[in-house]
């Protein structure tokens, strides 16, 4: 039954959306952040053990 001026769902509904832009946009940050973070590697450095690293796998 629905008493005019209710507006529980419709506050609860709209606290949910909140919540839930909310958490996305904290994801989106933490991998912006953790992307920042890292140290930007050449492709010169992790090619740089052609074949000076082969032996180095086998037993």
């Amino acid at each position: 039954m629905r008493v005019e001026g209710d507006t529980t769902q419709m506050l609860a509904r709209r606290f949910t959306i909140v919540c839930l832009l909310l958490s996305l946009f904290g994801i989106l940050f933490a991998i912006l952040v953790a992307e920042a973070g890292r140290p930007a590697r050449s492709w010169d450095q992790a090619n740089s053990c052609r074949f000076g690293c082969v032996n180095h796998f086998r037993p």
